[in-house]
């Protein structure tokens, strides 16, 4: 009914183990389109029994081309996993489909169809079958910038950073450097005008609180407080706005200043970090590793 290069074809074209492929082709009676067929529905199963959990590891990936560029995230369960060959390969081919293609958003990424005619969806439910954890496509944004403006990518940690920047101007080393400092001082806006308004206000009322548990400022009327509060909120833009920190190779100037000697100027940031937003699961070392054996 069937041999055994039946069973190891199919495992190279599914990548599922050796046992589901001989019970795959011995439930499709030798038939290797059939058999492929019940593989990814028997995945399909496999994973919607994973949906519950918590895939807050990963990388995170960019490439550009010309004047676009993008980044997206790709979530597991475990660290174990990010070290996967089958993992990065992933990875990889998620990145030379997207960047050929026009899509801007997660939704129309996941309808992205690959090589093979499968969608980007159904790779992510296949890879969470084949390697036994929850995979996840979380995020995904396309940059575009002009031909007077350049980018600057840098991973950090093999993945588990990765930042963009577009600058006006043409020095992809000052690109690279900025870029760099985004991903390490882990900025929340390009400047001041791009800081969303509830996270001023949110961040400006924590300000007043503290200002009113001082003692001596306890007469003071609250238009004076709000003023003082106004004034305080430099730091908090110092601190969170990419031009306006200290630059980490010379904190003597701002990114805003060392863009401008070198004749550029910041206009876009994007930045990802592994797993931010996602309440991760705490888990005891020991146990995980036990779990990882325990389920191969």
């Amino acid at each position: 009914m069937y041999t055994v290069n039946d069973v190891k074809d199919l495992r190279e074209k599914t990548g599922a183990g050796m046992m589901d492929c001989k019970k795959a082709l011995e439930a499709c009676e030798g038939n290797m389109d059939k058999a492929i067929d019940w593989l990814r529905e028997k995945g399909i199963a496999k994973a919607a029994k994973k949906e519950s959990r918590i895939a807050a590891e990963g990388i995170t990936e960019a490439a550009s081309n010309d004047n676009e560029a993008i980044i997206f995230e790709v979530n597991c369960e475990t660290d174990f996993v990010t070290k996967n060959e089958k993992f990065h390969d992933l990875v990889k081919e998620l990145r030379d489909t997207l960047m050929n293609d026009k899509c801007s958003t997660i939704e129309e990424a996941n309808d992205v169809k690959l090589k093979d005619g499968k969608t980007v969806a159904e790779r992510i439910i296949e890879e969470t079958a084949t390697i036994g954890e929850k995979i996840s496509f979380r995020r995904f944004q396309r940059i575009t910038k002009n031909d007077d403006e350049v980018f600057g990518i840098y991973s950090h940690m093999g993945g588990k950073i990765t930042s963009i920047v577009v600058l006006k101007g043409d020095n992809r080393d000052v690109a690279k450097d900025i870029a760099m400092q985004a991903a390490a001082m882990s900025p929340i806006a390009v400047n001041r005008d791009n800081v969303p308004e509830d996270v001023v206000l949110h961040e400006k009322e924590m300000i007043k609180a503290e200002m009113k548990n001082d003692p001596k400022n306890e007469k003071k009327p609250e238009d004076i407080l709000d003023k003082m509060a106004t004034g305080k909120l430099s730091k908090f833009f110092k601190e969170n706005c990419l031009v306006e920190q200290a630059f980490i190779k010379d904190s003597s100037i701002t990114v805003e200043k060392y863009a401008k000697d070198n004749g550029c100027e910041v206009l876009a940031m994007v930045r990802y970090s592994v797993g931010e937003g996602i309440e991760k699961k705490q888990e005891n070392f020991a146990e995980e590793v036990a779990a990882q054996m325990n389920a191969a």
